[in-house]
C-alpha cells in the first residue's frame, strides 16, 4: 500500500493506492454506498461492515472535500481524498 499526501490547489490531497486485485468497473459507482461490499460472499464474521468508505466520504463532504476511486482489475486501486485547507473554507 502507498500513501501520498500533497498540497495542491488550496486543498490537501491524499492518495491511498495498492497493487491488489482491483475492483470491477460495475462495482465502482457503489463503493461509497453504506453496507456495500464488492464481494457479496464476505460476511461480518470475515471482517468489515461495508461502512468504511461511506463514513470517509460523509466526513469529507461535511468539510467541503471529496473522495474518488479508480481501479483496474489485476493492477490495483487508488482512493483520492481532497480536503480544502483552512484558508479556503
Amino acid at each position: 500500500m502507498t500513501l501520498v499526501a500533497t498540497n495542491c490547489d488550496s486543498a490537501i490531497r491524499i492518495d491511498v493506492s495498492d497493487t491488489g486485485v482491483g475492483i470491477p468497473a460495475e462495482a465502482l459507482p457503489r463503493v461509497f454506498d453504506r453496507f456495500f461490499r464488492v464481494d457479496p460472499s464476505r460476511s461480518k464474521a470475515s471482517g468489515g461492515t461495508g461502512l468504511g468508505l461511506a463514513i470517509v466520504q460523509s466526513i469529507l463532504t461535511l468539510h467541503g472535500g471529496s473522495a474518488e476511486i479508480t481501479s483496474h482489475l489485476g493492477r490495483g486501486t487508488c482512493v483520492t481524498l481532497r480536503m480544502p485547507t483552512l484558508a479556503t473554507r
